[in-house]
């Protein structure tokens, strides 16, 4: 069940989260608290209290801080696509200090690039940031098949991971460059 839950935040995240600001927050605090936590070995409920906690104080951070909100947004988000990519290169073995580092810089240079390309970057660090978050879904859901898509063991699992998070991205980043198109021509 729990992935579940994590593919449909992740979907929302990677086919929506531009259309709100507030939902682009929530998802990617929940995706964040998740990936980290999990990463770390908590246990499923360990980690659904920390997704949870961690979506709560992202909204609340990005709320406080609203002249900041596209920086914060970012950040949260990009931590999501550092855990993601850190996941790819080190699959299940690395190590955690280095992880926190890699995870924090990602985090912080989406953020600093959202806050100044605005819906350009913050469409392709939602896309992104989601379609990691919902491969760890099916992961969940499926860990005896797909559970690759989590923490690859091999070269071949890798480079599958990463050319499905590469499409589902970029299908999110259409759908939501077509909503945004919509949205600007209605305004006009």
């Amino acid at each position: 069940m729990t992935g579940v839950g994590v593919l449909v935040v992740g979907l929302l995240l990677c086919f929506a989260g531009v259309a709100s600001l507030h939902l682009a927050v929530l998802a990617s605090g929940f995706a964040l608290g998740w990936l980290v936590a999990e990463s770390l070995g908590g246990s499923v409920a360990v980690t659904a209290i920390v997704a949870a906690c961690a979506a709560v104080v992202a909204w609340i951070l990005s709320t406080l801080v609203f002249r900041a909100a596209l920086l914060v947004v970012g950040g949260v988000a990009g931590g999501v696509i550092g855990a993601k990519f850190y996941g790819l290169l080190e699959g299940g073995d690395g190590n955690v200090v280095i992880a926190i580092v890699f995870v924090l810089a990602v985090a912080v240079l989406t953020g600093l690039a959202t806050q100044r390309f605005h819906e350009t970057a913050l469409v392709w660090v939602c896309a992104f940031g989601g379609a990691g978050l919902a491969l760890s879904g099916l992961a969940r859901i499926w860990p005896s098949t797909l559970g690759f898509l989590r923490t690859p063991d091999t070269t071949a699992e890798a480079v599958i991971d990463a050319a499905a998070w590469i499409a589902l991205g970029a299908l999110g980043w259409s759908v939501q460059r077509r909503w945004l198109r919509r949205k600007a021509t209605s305004k006009a």
